[in-house]
């Protein structure tokens, strides 16, 4: 059986049959006028976490990591830059040890990287590392008003997909998970209720439809 990792969100650990396959890499889809970084935040706190930044500074990220008001962990935050943030990330990606947590925020970036080959063979690298290591990538996939054209290529990659779906009804602000890709499990059919205000956790108070 293949051993699964924990997110650090208990109930939708649950909800996955206890976490997410070790090995695999998931796209977490999300606006950028979303708390879904509160997703990343809180998996630093499962185990060792190489944070890959290609927006935010290094010194950004690790200020909001350490200001969040939930859980988290010691993450090493590294800001890729310059003008070949391909090579870049796979070196670091290269290093990734054992059973650890791979962050990069946002993919945005490399998926808009050219040639598309240098792209695939970017990903095909990155699936065969964390496979060996037994390790867990998230990649956060901005889903804003310009999407990458590699989009399609990321979500076929992506081993699990979260979609984060983020609307304002009767004056209050909505958070909905749906996660319809899971290779290696059963994706659970309901779409997730979820509050985003210090932390992530379900919201069990209306029902989940």
């Amino acid at each position: 059986m293949v051993n699964r990792l924990n997110t650090g969100i208990d109930v939708l650990d649950r909800k996955l049959g206890g976490g997410i396959p070790e090995g695999s890499i998931v796209a977490l889809s999300a606006q950028p006028a979303s708390q879904a970084e509160l997703f990343l935040y809180e998996l630093t706190a499962t185990r060792g976490t190489l944070y890959l930044s290609l927006d935010r500074t290094a010194q950004s990220v690790t200020a909001s990591i350490e200001q969040s008001p939930t859980d988290t962990g010691d993450p090493t935050v590294r800001h890729i830059s310059g003008e070949a943030p391909l090579d870049n990330a796979s070196k670091l990606v290269s290093a990734l040890p054992e059973t650890s947590n791979l962050i990069v925020d946002p993919l945005d970036v490399l998926e808009a990287q050219e040639p598309p080959s240098r792209y695939r063979s970017f990903m095909n690298d990155l699936q065969n590392h964390i496979v060996n290591t037994g390790s867990l990538a998230i990649v956060h996939c901005l889903d804003g008003r310009s999407v990458p054209p590699l989009r399609d290529t990321t979500e076929h990659f992506a081993d699990v997909i979260f979609e984060l779906k983020t609307t304002t009804d009767s004056d209050e602000v909505e958070n909905r998970l749906a996660i319809p890709k899971f290779r290696g499990g059963r994706a659970p059919t309901d779409i997730i209720k979820l509050d985003l205000v210090e932390q992530v956790s379900i919201d069990t108070s209306r029902d989940i439809a």
